[in-house]
């Protein structure tokens, strides 16, 4: 997760979900997405497997990393390039014993503590949120807003990516802050044109000339 502006897809197959999906992840790879998290938190062991070794085989000649949600031995036996870990989660260093250094390590969070927390743990980057209003992380309380996301990244080593209700008409608000990225789902998966969308928060992202 350190090269540059990382754009992440989150799954929802309730969504999006079989060729219409595949064709999405066409689309955005083309226009720099630059990984997609497998998250199905209600799929079996073997049905999670199976999704993550076709998604890994559709991806990995797109260029984009693939990462699965929580499941260690998913991920190590798909493949994968890393494992997220969500709060429910075995801690990093847990991860990081099973794993070796076969797959990058990422952690949820919520707090500057938590980041903290999984930078001594091991992680390799952290996903923070929600910075912006979002039906899909309504359990986490209020949005974080850009200030203590500015604030999170300045915590700590790790990188930060930011989730939350991002789209091409709030990005821009996060120039600046120092994120190695943003995560997304319904601005992608619920969009006509996905390559648009990922040109579009690009292009918001980026560092603005001086005149």
């Amino acid at each position: 997760m350190k090269e540059d502006m990382q754009i992440v897809l989150i799954s929802d197959r309730k969504a999006l979900a079989g060729e219409a999906l595949w064709t999405a992840l066409a689309s955005a790879a083309g226009a720099g997405l630059t990984a997609f998290m497998l998250r199905e938190k209600d799929l079996p062991g073997r049905a999670l497997l199976a999704l993550a070794r076709e998604t890994v085989a559709r991806c990995r000649p797109m260029g984009i990393r693939v990462l699965v949600n929580d499941r260690v031995d998913v991920a190590l036996a798909a493949g994968a390039d890393g494992v997220h870990l969500g709060g429910d989660a075995i801690p990093a260093d847990a991860a990081r014993r099973i794993a070796g250094g076969r797959l990058g390590i990422g952690v949820s969070t919520h707090s500057i503590e938590e980041i903290r927390a999984a930078a001594l743990a091991g992680a390799d980057y952290a996903i923070f949120g929600p910075v912006f209003e979002t039906p899909s992380k309504m359990q986490y309380g209020a949005p974080q807003g850009v200030e203590n996301l500015r604030r999170a990244v300045a915590a700590g080593p790790l990188a930060v990516i930011a989730v939350g209700g991002i789209g091409p008409d709030n990005a821009a608000q996060l120039r600046g802050t120092g994120i190695a990225g943003i995560a997304v789902i319904r601005a992608i998966l619920g969009a006509s044109d996905p390559a648009a969308v990922v040109r579009d928060l690009r292009s918001a992202l980026a560092p603005r000339e001086m005149p």
